[in-house]
């Protein structure tokens, strides 16, 4: 149909020709109210950007020599995070002359991550000046269903 006869009917529908696809040939239009499209598409675009969720990354801090009651406090913190889509970067800090014991740090550092195996995998690992840090990624829901379906097999 040629633009002038188009845009006639479009006049006459007291509505709008509006290009939908530019890179077709001959281009693609549509008679139709456009500030209606262009709200439905606005709507559509926050949609899709409600279903895209960044994971930030949240941090626990811990101590080499927890208790325990206060190490499954952690632990419940950290599942919560990673159940929400969050990274979570563990830092365990030493005090005066805990820094020659850095053994009894990565085994609170062990407990965590066993403790939250099954939904979150260990990203990265590192010693600082006097510290030490784990970040724990979330297992993807796909990933954990397969795994899931796996172990009943």
């Amino acid at each position: 149909m040629s633009l002038q006869k188009a845009l006639e009917i479009a006049y006459e529908r007291g509505l709008d020709l509006v290009q939908v696809a530019s890179t077709m040939t001959p281009p693609v239009c549509r008679v139709l109210d456009y500030g209606k499209y262009k709200y439905e598409q606005t709507k559509k675009e926050r949609k899709a950007k409600r279903g895209q969720r960044v994971g930030l990354l949240r941090q626990v801090r811990l101590r080499p020599k927890i208790e325990e009651h206060d190490l499954q406090a952690k632990i419940k913190t950290t599942k919560k995070l990673l159940e929400e889509g969050n990274k979570v970067r563990l830092v365990l800090r030493f005090r005066g002359r805990e820094i020659i014991y850095p053994e009894s740090g990565w085994k609170v550092l062990r407990k965590v991550a066993e403790a939250s195996k099954e939904i979150a995998i260990v990203s990265s690992s590192a010693n600082e000046a006097r510290s030490i840090v784990l970040v724990l990624s979330p297992v993807s829901q796909k990933k954990a269903k397969e795994t899931e379906t796996d172990a009943k097999t």
